[in-house]
């Protein structure tokens, strides 16, 4: 059973997780570990310990794990680059995957591009800029992973992910492998797609490139990383990128309302609660000064969403995902 928006299937489950993790280490081959704190697995550096934990670089060990753990009932989380994501201060009660499935192929004449799930985005926009390939440059200086971004469907200045896709290797919640070049299946939205809603994970993608000239794909990406540098945290900084997604366009064919923009209007930069604090440089980013919990965090969230709503009777929604039992929640 992989994570939903809010990594619940409605309740917890009682779990003998001693059982399953020998079934799952006979069935897979991997050595699993218990109660590994997430933390170190977000770029936010929030989060408890899983239940279990797993790391796997081979699409078909992923299958056989992800059949295995829902034919135990498990929750699954899978973690790429861990950007996008907020876990419980109590953890998360299921198995984490660690997916770190490598590996980058370009076709002869230079059009396709095929990368595993766990390729960092950032990495292989300069990658392929060096050797004068374009395509992903819009993603320069991009946080994650190839498989988030996919799932994600991130994007920024203009272009998606789901728009330079013409293909994908999945594995399913039954553990099956799947080829899939029908992009309808992915149901690519702003910010989403139905990749969660099927119970499937990314394991490869394959993007449409093009052969270009280095000199203009550098300054391209230079300029995408000037205006990241100007708006958004240094790498050092723990962040999950912005907090809100985007307003849709109030017309057909119109531009999204920048939810940084409301957040800038109520005085946002201004707020925090414990370490979570908003971004000095950008009313929709929330940082983790050094030791902010997922409580802090949602707590200051929720501030933010409540001043936009009294201000505009605007409902902000979340881009950052929350994995694991909320705060108060009595499951």
């Amino acid at each position: 059973m992989l994570c939903g928006d809010n990594g619940l299937p409605g309740r917890f489950l009682i779990l003998d997780f001693a059982s399953h993790k020998k079934l799952l280490e006979e069935t897979t081959g991997l050595t699993l570990e218990r109660d590994v704190p997430l933390r170190g697995f977000t770029s936010l550096g929030i989060g408890g310990p899983a239940a279990l934990f797993a790391v796997t670089d081979s699409p078909s060990t992923m299958g056989k794990l992800i059949s295995t753990a829902t034919g135990c009932g498990l929750e699954i989380l899978v973690l790429g680059g861990g950007t996008n994501l907020l876990v419980s201060d109590e953890g998360f009660e299921g198995i984490a995957v660690h997916a770190r499935i490598l590996g980058v192929e370009l076709s002869e004449d230079g059009d396709r591009l095929t990368v595993g799930a766990g390729v960092p985005v950032a990495g292989l926009v300069e990658d392929l800029i060096a050797r004068g390939i374009g395509g992903l440059e819009f993603a320069a200086g991009l946080p994650g992973t190839i498989g988030g971004a996919v799932a994600g469907n991130a994007g920024c200045f203009g272009c998606t992910f789901g728009q330079k896709l013409v293909g994908a290797t999945v594995v399913t919640g039954k553990g099956e492998v799947l080829e899939v070049d029908d992009l309808s299946w992915f149901g690519f939205e702003y910010r989403r797609s139905s990749v969660s809603a099927r119970q499937a994970v990314v394991t490869t993608a394959t993007f449409a490139v093009r052969p270009d000239d280095r000199s203009r794909l550098r300054r391209e990406a230079d300029e995408h990383l000037r205006n990241r540098r100007d708006r958004h945290p240094a790498k050092e900084i723990m962040t999950a990128g912005s907090y809100f997604k985007n307003l849709e366009p109030s017309e057909p064919g119109g531009h999204r309302t920048a939810a940084g923009a409301l957040l800038d209007q109520v005085g946002a930069r201004e707020m925090s609660v414990g370490d979570a604090a908003v971004f000095e440089r950008h009313a929709n980013i929330v940082i983790n000064r050094k030791n902010a919990t997922a409580e802090n965090v949602l707590e200051l969230a929720g501030r933010m969403a409540a001043k936009v709503k009294k201000k505009f009777d605007i409902e902000l929604e979340p881009e950052v995902r929350f994995v694991g039992r909320r705060p108060g929640m009595g499951f």
